[in-house]
């Protein structure tokens, strides 16, 4: 309001209350802005970091590993594309909606992990190598939560068949077992496939029937091995128990171990082979050369060593001894050979030593000190040691 006062002076009284509230007002508005914006700001950095870690991977060439064959050109290996599914939960709207509708689709999945995860802020594999029906039940449900990852995944048709044998690789596509292992370099870098000379239907059998005995006797484990003697090419060979290399599965248990190659076992009679087909090498035996008055029992160094059958002839040729898989007759065989000559045949035929084998898990024969009572020991396979792979 303006007036004159006394003095016929200009006076003027400046009423600034409503325009001080309008201007606080303004002020406080636009920091709520302000601050709104940067949370929304920082929760988009965040989300998008959080993508960002779950960003599909490109697939390469090199992501891809050759092929391995049996010999009848069966697929045993391969990779492939296959489709993963995960959720972040950051994106989640429904929480309930979507638990209700997984629950449907994936009925066979622990309803109550899955809460938890879904309850949680870290993105997770709700499930790998999808079918593509469930794939495209979980598509229907338009849920922007759903992340979807391409990748490569190494497939084993046969799953437990050549678990032993092929081995495993890891997540960065590298073999850590088996063949998978050993050719490694090749498998990573070469378009050719890997053949082998085993067959799948000799290998099903086989474990078949390997099986049925293990339930009749009870046994820990078991091995089994089918050579073309004329060419040394493996064509079967199956230890148990096995495992489906589908799953991925980080194994400690030594139980698993291939008893073909990595076993080390004192394989007994077998051994009387190997006596037999020495004394011939160094001519000091035939097959009709005559061992005379074999007895039923000897000692050595306070040991007795028995025959294990005392019905046994104490007169029999050495192929006889071989034929009957006589004990004490094939001591006398090892004695009339010698150590030297002996353990030199062993060592020439690799049984004593580390054999060179495309499956890198490979037994070692177990290391002992030659003598007279080892000598007579070892000549009816024991007190001597190695892998069933050596033996055949």
């Amino acid at each position: 309001m303006n007036s004159l006062n006394q003095n016929n002076e200009f006076s003027y009284t400046e009423k600034n209350s409503n325009l001080l509230i309008s201007f606080n007002r303004s002020t406080f508005i636009f920091f709520v802005f302000l601050i709104l914006t940067f949370i929304f700001s920082f929760k988009i950095i965040y989300l998008g970091y959080q993508k960002k870690n779950i960003t599909k991977k490109i697939i390469t060439k090199s992501d891809f590993r050759s092929s391995i064959l049996d010999r009848d050109g069966n697929i045993l290996a391969k990779s492939v594309i296959t489709t993963n599914i995960g959720i972040n939960p950051n994106y989640v709207v429904d929480k309930k909606k979507l638990l209700l509708n997984l629950r449907l689709i994936f009925p066979e999945k622990n309803i109550i992990n899955l809460k938890k995860k879904l309850e949680g802020k870290k993105f997770f594999y709700l499930e790998k190598k999808i079918s593509q029906k469930k794939y495209n039940e979980i598509m229907l449900l338009g849920e922007k939560s759903i992340i979807i990852e391409e990748k490569i995944s190494r497939v084993y048709p046969q799953k437990d068949l050549y678990s032993h044998i092929l081995g495993q690789i890891d997540d960065n596509n590298n073999g850590i077992s088996g063949l998978e292992k050993n050719f490694d370099y090749e498998l990573r870098t070469s378009e050719n496939i890997l053949q082998l000379s085993l067959d799948t239907e000799l290998q099903f059998l086989i474990k078949k029937q390997l099986k049925k005995a293990g339930d009749i006797f009870r046994t820990k484990g078991s091995a089994a091995i089918l050579m073309n003697i004329n060419n040394g090419q493996i064509l079967s060979m199956v230890s148990l128990p096995d495992f489906d290399l589908n799953k991925r599965e980080l194994i400690k248990d030594v139980n698993y171990i291939n008893r073909v190659t990595k076993g080390v076992y004192e394989l007994g009679s077998v051994f009387k082979t190997f006596t037999y087909a020495a004394g011939l090498d160094y001519k000091l035996i035939d097959e009709t050369t005559l061992f005379e008055n074999l007895e039923k029992k000897i000692k050595c160094a306070g040991r007795t060593i028995n025959e294990y059958d005392q019905k046994i002839p104490s007169n029999l040729t050495a192929e006889e001894i071989l034929i009957r898989s006589g004990n004490i007759g094939s001591v006398r065989i090892g004695q009339k050979i010698g150590i030297d000559k002996l353990k030199n045949f062993l060592l020439k035929i690799g049984i004593l030593g580390k054999i060179d084998f495309e499956i890198p898990e490979i037994g070692e024969p177990l290391p002992f000190n030659w003598g007279k009572c080892k000598l007579a020991t070892v000549s009816f396979g024991h007190g001597i040691s190695t892998t069933p792979i050596q033996v055949a």
